[in-house]
């Protein structure tokens, strides 16, 4: 293993392994002597070390995966299993990526403690694993989950890119998470790109005007023209951050960019315009506390609805149920 490598993967095992504060049944640590001499986060975390030295860009698709996840159904895995129906096969989620992630670092806890760990905390770790790979800060997750029995693709019903800020917060709301909680979320959006098929509206046709959104920056909005032409055949796509120095990294420099009227998604230009959310988005571009509050949102998405104790199951693979 390569030097950059071993010291990557030795500061996943350190954090990991640093005791939190529990959120009704869940716990920080739930796995320790439940398997032996095996470490469960560990596993999982040399998993993610392994595949973040070739492929940083699993850090976006983990966030997403997560919380398209717990968003239907509550984080119950829901999003991982195979069918014709399910949830894999809603249109929001054709474009999530990272099942083959997940099924190595299962695959991996499976040999050295069957039976035990579900695949809604192997996301957690995983999504947790990836953020401080990719500079976000650690944070504790808790494990405990169970596994749920129902994934439909009719359940899929998640905020669009062009929702109103007022909507996302009641969105958000029903699943137990704040307004603040929503902004710090959305800075996932740190990392990770957009295609054009889910801005295109704002270059083109901005709420059928036949005009571009006025309130995007006119470099960005020329910059986005030549990146997704009018009549394109290929969906091309764009980061979400647009400092290049920081498309990777998990900070802060998304809200500043919003500020900057560069935000890609609707959505995320009127996080900086909105009266309702605009004072957080400020505080936190000139914050110096962004990871931390942004590992206590993740904590919190995590625990949305979960199935604990002898509730749902502990699936032998993540793709199916028992």
């Amino acid at each position: 293993m390569a030097k950059g490598a071993a010291v990557a993967l030795a500061l996943v095992l350190i954090f990991i392994n640093i005791a939190g504060q529990a959120h009704g049944q869940l716990q920080v640590g739930f796995y320790k002597r439940k398997c032996g001499f095996a470490d469960v986060e560990s596993i999982v975390g040399r998993v993610i070390v392994g595949r973040f030295i070739k492929d940083p860009t699993i850090t976006p698709a983990l966030l997403r995966m997560q919380f398209h996840d717990c968003f239907v159904n509550g984080c119950d895995a829901s999003i991982l299993i195979d069918g014709s129906n399910s949830e894999k096969t809603a249109p929001p989620n054709l474009s999530v990526r990272g099942y083959d992630i997940i099924d190595a670092a299962k695959a991996a806890v499976e040999a050295a403690c069957p039976g035990v760990v579900s695949c809604a905390d192997i996301i957690a770790m995983a999504t947790r694993d990836a953020v401080f790979l990719s500079g976000g800060g650690q944070y504790n997750v808790q494990t405990g989950r169970r596994d749920g029995l129902v994934s439909l693709a009719t359940n899929v019903n998640l905020p669009a890119p062009s929702i109103s800020v007022s909507d996302s917060i009641n969105a958000f709301a029903n699943k137990g998470l704040t307004a603040t909680d929503m902004v710090y979320l959305l800075g996932g959006h740190t990392v990770g790109v957009a295609h054009c098929s889910l801005f295109q509206d704002r270059l083109y046709n901005f709420q059928n005007t036949g005009k571009p959104d006025p309130s995007m920056n006119p470099l960005l909005l020329n910059f986005l023209k030549f990146k997704c032409p009018q009549n394109a055949t290929v969906d091309n796509t764009a980061n979400l951050d647009q400092n290049p120095l920081s498309s990777l990294i998990v900070d802060k420099s998304y809200y500043r960019q919003i500020l900057l009227d560069k935000g890609i998604l609707q959505i995320d230009q009127e996080l900086a315009l909105d009266p309702l959310t605009q004072p957080t988005v400020t505080t936190i571009a000139n914050s110096y506390d962004f990871c931390t509050r942004f590992g206590q949102a993740m904590v919190k998405l995590g625990a949305v609805q979960v199935l604990t104790g002898t509730q749902g199951e502990i699936r032998k693979s993540c793709r199916a149920f028992n």
